[in-house]
């Protein structure tokens, strides 16, 4: 993937992230290129891929802080234009992956949000991460690359352990002190 504000390579697949946008709702399709064709995404819906991402909104909302997320009312996506301004392209890349599995969980009936689980515990999220993290793997990123985009502001350090833990995460660290 190529930063269209420096135009560096980040070694992502052939698809365009938005780095600049109008704070409001649009088409997914508008904005992110080429993740139709993406084998992760083909994998998260299946048959209805092109159906899926077409009929896909996605809202930029202002302000300084949040990342992206799925709403639970509609599964439309929500995205900070301060995390596309800022981020780090393969967080965002992967984050994109991540809430995708949101959609299709939405599409399928389930409960985004179940606050009988903790986040690190969720089936949900779990299973967003474990594709999320698939992808990671195919893009050559380390257990310990891939612990750090695991370090969100809403989780402590046990936290952080525990959801690594529950997708097969294993850093060098963590290997250390279980000798």
């Amino acid at each position: 993937m190529m930063n269209s504000t420096t135009g560096k390579t980040f070694g992502l697949p052939n698809v365009k992230v938005p780095r600049e946008v109008p704070i409001a709702k649009h088409r997914f399709m508008d904005y992110f290129k080429g993740f139709e064709k993406l084998p992760i995404v083909r994998e998260i819906f299946g048959k209805d891929t092109d159906k899926v991402l077409a009929g896909l909104e996605v809202e930029f909302s202002g302000g300084r802080f949040g990342y992206m997320g799925t709403s639970d009312e509609d599964s439309h996506l929500i995205i900070s234009a301060h995390y596309l301004r800022e981020g780090d392209s393969r967080s965002i890349y992967l984050d994109v992956i991540h809430e995708l599995v949101h959609v299709r969980q939405f599409r399928e009936g389930r409960q985004l949000f179940d606050e009988s689980y903790e986040y690190a515990d969720r089936p949900t999220e779990l299973e967003a991460y474990r594709h999320a993290l698939k992808e990671a793997r195919r893009l050559g990123m380390s257990d310990d690359e891939i612990f750090e985009y695991l370090k969100v502001t809403w989780l402590n350090e046990d936290e952080v352990q525990r959801l690594a833990t529950n997708i097969g995460v294993y850093p060098t660290q963590k290997r250390a002190l279980e000798r």
